[in-house]
């Protein structure tokens, strides 16, 4: 009954959210307000992603793991309550608040059910101002920062940098972290929803007329304070095949990035397989029959489904996530 399974966009209104997904999807955006997420792939009950063809079209991927789970996660099967991971696009027209996630060294700051996050990026594009904060400067401690939050100086405690699409980032739980001023990115992480917020540049929500609340105490708490200046990561080349690099390899999940025109596999056999195409066109084959996938696509390879071939039409880029302790 599995077969390549893609999934419908959700997206989420943010205040310092744009308008700029419609680029990434090709095609316009619900309602007129800024659209700062679009949640491609979540395993959350506010926001499931459903089934968008095929027999199990409007199922949601809650559904898959309690129905499905032996041929959805293989080998992985029992292992997670829900989907370990949650993926989605952001558009950053105005700067995201300074903010910390915990790990999970920190139970007393979780609620229940959910986990510490880690989470990564990969630049989509960046407009003339666009930048990254992530990690402290040196000499930051958590006094510095105390006083700055008090005084409105956090951004020069923060070590920072203007991106370049292409880029990887990776935010381990702990590291103070920002973007925005016109970026655009992809966004892998925990199947987390904890954010503690220290400062949020002064913002104010339009349909409240209010700023948002800030976690100071919780996030001063839970911040890696040996985290300095954190630069984007140098992909590592497949040796048999330079059109594929590693970008991430952590214990939360390993994301690879293929960017080329001809043929090539993807999937594994016995556990799942996520792919995200950020630009180009093609499809997975699977039992001879075409799946298409285009930019701003998010595709499910169940288990079940294996080793594929991706057929582009013409060059692409495509991202191939594995889950935790799922390995090539």
């Amino acid at each position: 009954m599995m077969y390549p399974l893609r999934f419908v966009p959700t997206y989420q209104y943010r205040l310092w959210g744009g308008r700029r997904l419609e680029g990434v999807f090709g095609r316009p955006l619900p309602g007129h307000e800024p659209i700062g997420e679009a949640w491609l792939l979540s395993d959350r009950p506010d926001h499931a992603s459903q089934v968008a063809e095929g027999l199990l079209e409007g199922r949601t991927l809650g559904q898959l793991m309690a129905q499905y789970a032996e041929p959805l996660m293989g080998t992985m099967a029992g292992r997670f309550a829900s989907f370990p991971l949650l993926l989605k696009f952001l558009d950053a027209k105005q700067m995201l608040s300074v903010q910390v996630h915990p790990s999970d060294a920190y139970p007393e700051l979780l609620p229940a059910g959910e986990t510490g996050k880690t989470e990564a990026w990969v630049v989509l594009s960046r407009g003339p101002g666009g930048r990254v904060y992530a990690g402290l400067k040196p000499g930051a401690t958590r006094d510095t920062l105390q006083r700055a939050v008090t005084d409105g100086t956090l951004a020069n405690e923060l070590a920072s940098f203007a991106p370049k699409p292409g880029d990887a980032v990776f935010i381990s739980a702990g590291t103070v972290h920002s973007l925005g001023d016109d970026v655009v990115v992809f966004e892998v992480q925990q199947n987390s929803d904890v954010t503690f917020r220290l400062f949020d540049w002064n913002h104010v929500d339009r349909k409240t007329g209010q700023p948002r609340p800030l976690q100071v105490a919780e996030a001063l708490a839970c911040i890696d304070y040996a985290k300095g200046p954190v630069l984007p990561v140098v992909p590592r080349a497949d040796a048999a095949t330079h059109a594929r690099e590693t970008l991430f390899d952590c214990r939360h999940f390993s994301v690879w990035r293929t960017r080329t025109a001809d043929p090539f596999a993807v999937g594994s056999a016995g556990v799942p397989r996520v792919l995200v195409c950020i630009d180009g066109v093609g499809h997975v084959e699977h039992r001879g029959a075409p799946y298409a996938t285009a930019q701003g696509d998010v595709m499910l390879l169940p288990a079940e489904v294996g080793v594929c071939a991706f057929r582009p039409k013409g060059a692409v880029t495509l991202l191939e996530i594995a889950l935790p302790e799922a390995r090539a």
